[in-house]
């Protein structure tokens, strides 16, 4: 089977746009997906986020890219098809797929439901299948995917401005829960308003937090404070600001994958605080132990969640009225927006309309 073609692996046909090196451009590949098996359903998809980890996947800047790559893990559509032994889904309902599609199922972490720490977890794109084929992900016409890596999607909520809950939503929801950043009246930092800060607004406002935005750009104020609802603003280039702030937060989660100093973050922590970091910077960090030991703090990291989370989380979001802030946009526009995105010039996420917009 390693010797066939994308094309012909399969056997059903599938169209989607893939890269074929690290230019990272995106055109028309043909495909195939595997037969729906007991335990799968077909997905007709309607709608796929971008995220930043497409981007940084398309041009292998992580080192383990392999092409052709079929990008996309934010995932949204309707069931055209259920296996057998498929209990949760039938044809017509509303689902999601986020960052993976496989684990092995029977290992400790597969069995508190934290599939995402699975050694054998399989991701939505650029990995090897169990059956030993590749994976395509989103910005494609349709998928199988195996029941238990898949979501049933709010009736309530829109396909669109959902699509990128299923990673940016559960890489913030997930951290809230686990490091226990959901006591109501307790004051949350959030640094970077992008796709995972711009969420994290909003779900740490409905666990009831006092929430303040941490960004280096000045025209981020308005934004944060007037349209997501923050309670404050700090200026993280003004040093005078930043040190008003010190010792005043509980917990803070860093969005930012570019390499920057974390001191002034643990500055602004109350003893006992605890900062969580998101992002993925191609560097290691500097962390000063001094802060840490002198105020009991704590700096951990978190990686999106199980699916018993993802699906918790999107209840929660739909209960909330929460959703991602969008720009959607054709296939034939990815191109553009991933430049844009390079250049932090969306607010907050691309999703692409895959259903009308992806024809042969």
């Amino acid at each position: 089977m390693a010797n066939k073609s994308p094309e012909t692996e399969h056997p059903h046909k599938a169209f989607g746009w893939a890269a074929r090196d690290n230019s990272g451009v995106l055109s028309p590949f043909n495909f195939s997906r595997r037969e729906n098996g007991h335990e799968d359903v077909t997905i007709k998809i309607h709608f796929c986020g971008i995220c930043h980890s497409d981007l940084h996947s398309l041009k292998n800047e992580w080192g383990f890219s392999r092409y052709p790559m079929v990008p996309g893990h934010e995932i949204v559509g309707i069931v055209t098809k259920s296996g057998s032994n498929v209990s949760k889904f039938k044809e017509g309902d509303r689902v999601g797929v986020g960052v993976m599609v496989g684990s092995c199922k029977s290992c400790d972490y597969c069995n508190q439901d934290l599939e995402n720490y699975c050694p054998q977890m399989v991701f939505t794109y650029n990995a090897t299948y169990i059956d030993g084929t590749r994976t395509y992900g989103g910005y494609s016409d349709m998928i199988v995917v195996d029941q238990r890596f898949v979501v049933r999607f709010p009736d309530s909520m829109p396909f669109d401005a959902g699509a990128p809950l299923l990673c940016a939503g559960v890489t913030v929801y997930s951290p809230m829960k686990y490091y226990g950043m959901t006591e109501a009246g307790k004051h949350l930092g959030i640094v970077g308003l992008g796709g995972l800060g711009h969420v994290a607004v909003k779900i740490g406002k409905a666990f009831g937090l006092k929430v303040t935005v941490i960004s280096r750009s000045s025209d981020k104020e308005i934004e944060a404070v007037e349209r997501l609802g923050a309670d404050a603003f700090l200026l993280s280039s003004d040093p005078l600001k930043i040190k008003a702030g010190f010792g005043t937060m509980d917990y803070i989660i860093d969005t930012v994958s570019a390499v920057h100093s974390l001191a002034p973050l643990l500055a602004l922590l109350k003893p006992n605080g605890k900062l969580i970091t998101l992002g993925l910077p191609d560097k290691p960090l500097e962390l000063p132990i001094f802060p840490l030991v002198l105020g009991r703090k704590l700096v951990g990291g978190s990686d999106i969640g199980g699916m018993k989370e993802t699906q918790e989380m999107l209840d929660f979001c739909a209960k909330h009225g929460i959703t991602a802030d969008v720009e959607v946009i054709p296939i034939d526009k990815v191109n553009v927006a991933m430049d844009r995105l390079a250049k932090s010039d969306v607010r907050y996420r691309f999703v692409i309309d895959v259903a009308n917009s992806m024809s042969k």
